[in-house]
C-alpha cells in the first residue's frame, strides 16, 4: 500500500517526466532498503562490540579480585616481615603469567611493598573496593580487615579493625588490542556485506518496479490507442452535424439547438482525443526529433497574440507585448506555438473585463524567460502545486462560462520538458497570476 501511495504521488507529480519518476521512484527504494539494512547492521555491530568489551572487562576485573584476594593473607607477614616473605611458594605466585603486580599498602594508605611488571601512579582510593583505569592499566583495590585470627576481606566483616589495602594492577593492551581487531572485522565485514547487499538491492528494485513501469507503458499505450480511434467516430458525428446545419430547411426548428450542444460536446471531445494523443505520444520523449529548427521567438509570441487578440477585444481584455527580437530557439513551431497559446488562453479565460493580459521576453546567461501575466482571478496558494496536473481545475472555476478540460498547462509543460526547458508559476487570490517559461537559447 505504501508502494502504491508513494508511486500515485511521483506519478502526478507535475515537474517530472515518466522517466524521471520511475529513476526517482527507484533510487528511494534502493537508499530506503540500504538504509534500513545499514541500520540493522549498525545496530548488531554496537551490539556485538559492547557484549564483548563488557565481557573482557568483566573477565579482566574477576581476574584482579582474584590476585588480589589470593594476596590478603600476606598482609601481616609484609607488615612484620617485608617483601621477602612473599617470594616464598604461596598459592597465588602463579598467577603472574602476564602483565599484572600487586602492592600491599599500611591502614594509613602508605606502600609496604609491591610486586609485578607494571605499576599505577595513581593514588590510593581508601575504600572497601574500586576500580580504576589509567592509561593501559586497570587497577582494584580492596580493604582487609582482621579478627583475632585471621586477616578476612572487608565484605564479610565490616565492624573488624581495618588492617590495609592490596592493589592488583594489570595492563589493558591485549584487551584493547583485541577490540581493534574486532572493530576492524566489523568494518570489513559490514562493507563487504552493504556491497552485496546493495547489488542485491538494485535487483529487487528492478523486479518489483518491472512490472509497474509495464503497467504504466500498457497505460500510456492504451490512452494512445483510444485516442487515435476515437478521432474517426468523432469525425464522422462532427461531419454529419455540418451536413445537417448546412441545410437548416431540413432540419426542425427544436431540433436546431440540439445540433449545436452536440456539435459542441463533439468538438469537446476531438479536442480531448487530440490532447490525449499529444501526452502519450510525448510523455516518453527525451531528445528533440529531427526536422527542428532554429525560430526567432518573438516572431511565434507575435503570431500567438494575433491568433488570440479578436477574443481579447471581445472580452474587453487588453493584451500587452513587451518583446525581445533576434533570440533564436531550437523548436518545433506548431508546438512551442501551442505551448503558448495554451498559457495566453488560460490568462484569459480567468481575466475579467477591463484586465489586461502581459507578455514579455527576458533574457538570462543560457536562457529566455516569457512571463505571461494576468491581473485576473489568480490562484490559492494550496492549489499552486496543482496547476500542471492532468484534468484538475479548481472548483469554483468549473462554470459553463469557463470551458477547458484542465489539459492545457499539462500540455504546456509537456511541450517545455521537450525544449529541455520548465515552467513555474507564481500567483496571488484576487490579483492575478503569472506563469514564466524558461527555454535554451541557440
Amino acid at each position: 500500500m505504501t508502494l502504491l501511495k508513494q508511486f500515485t504521488g511521483w506519478a502526478t507529480d507535475s515537474n517530472r517526466t515518466p522517466k524521471q519518476m520511475f529513476q526517482r521512484l527507484r533510487c528511494r527504494f534502493l537508499l530506503t532498503y540500504l538504509t534500513v539494512m545499514a541500520t540493522v547492521l549498525g545496530m548488531s555491530s554496537i551490539a556485538v562490540y559492547v557484549f564483548f568489551t563488557r565481557s573482557h572487562e568483566q573477565h579482566l576485573n574477576n581476574q584482579l579480585l582474584t590476585l588480589a584476594q589470593a594476596a590478603v593473607p600476606s598482609l601481616n607477614a609484609v607488615k612484620t616481615e617485608g617483601l621477602q616473605s612473599v617470594n616464598q611458594d604461596l598459592p597465588w605466585r602463579e598467577l603472574f603469567k602476564r602483565d599484572q603486580s600487586l602492592e600491599w599498602f599500611d591502614a594509613n594508605g602508605k606502600i609496604l611493598a609491591r610486586k609485578g611488571k607494571i605499576f599505577s601512579t595513581l593514588p590510593l582510593k581508601r575504600t572497601n573496593q574500586n576500580i580504576q583505569q589509567q592509561g593501559q592499566i586497570r587497577t582494584l583495590t580492596i580493604a582487609v580487615y582482621s579478627d583475632s585470627q585471621s586477616s578476612v576481606l572487608a565484605d564479610s566483616l565490616q565492624r573488624l579493625e581495618l588492617e590495609g589495602y592490596i592493589r592488583a594492577n594489570e595492563s589493558t593492551k591485549e584487551i584493547e588490542s583485541a577490540i581493534a581487531r574486532l572493530v576492524i572485522g566489523l568494518g570489513i565485514g559490514n562493507a563487504i556485506a552493504l556491497i552485496f547487499m546493495a547489488i542485491g538491492a538494485v535487483l529487487l528494485t528492478q523486479q518489483t518496479l518491472e512490472p509497474i513501469e509495464k503497467s504504466f507503458q500498457r497505460l500510456k499505450e492504451f490512452t494512445a490507442d483510444a485516442s487515435h480511434e476515437l478521432r474517426n467516430p468523432l469525425t464522422a458525428i462532427s461531419t454529419a452535424i455540418e451536413v445537417m446545419q448546412s441545410h437548416p430547411e431540413r432540419v426542425h426548428p427544436s431540433d436546431a439547438k440540439k445540433l449545436v450542444a452536440i456539435a459542441s460536446a463533439t468538438d469537446q471531445l476531438v479536442s480531448l482525443s487530440e490532447d490525449l494523443l499529444f501526452l502519450a505520444r510525448t510523455d516518453a520523449v527525451v531528445a528533440p526529433p529531427a526536422g527542428w529548427k532554429y525560430l526567432y521567438l518573438n516572431e511565434i509570441l507575435y503570431n500567438v497574440v494575433e491568433l488570440f487578440k479578436p477574443y481579447a477585444q471581445e472580452k474587453g481584455i487588453v493584451l500587452k507585448l513587451q518583446l525581445i527580437p533576434s533570440i533564436l530557439v531550437n523548436s518545433e513551431p506548431a508546438q512551442l506555438k501551442r505551448l503558448f497559446a495554451n498559457l495566453v488562453d488560460n490568462a484569459l479565460k480567468y481575466t475579467i473585463t477591463g484586465g489586461s493580459v502581459i507578455i514579455s521576453m527576458v533574457q538570462q546567461k543560457r536562457c529566455v524567460v516569457v512571463r505571461v501575466e494576468d491581473n485576473g482571478v489568480g490562484i490559492a496558494p494550496e492549489y499552486l502545486p496543482f496547476v500542471f496536473q492532468r484534468f484538475w481545475r479548481v472548483d469554483k472555476a468549473r462554470s459553463p462560462q469557463t470551458k477547458g478540460l484542465g489539459l492545457g498547462l499539462a500540455i504546456a509543460q509537456t511541450i517545455a520538458h521537450q525544449h529541455s526547458g520548465k515552467i513555474t508559476v507564481s500567483s496571488t487570490l484576487g490579483i492575478g497570476s503569472c506563469f514564466q517559461v524558461y527555454l535554451p537559447t541557440a
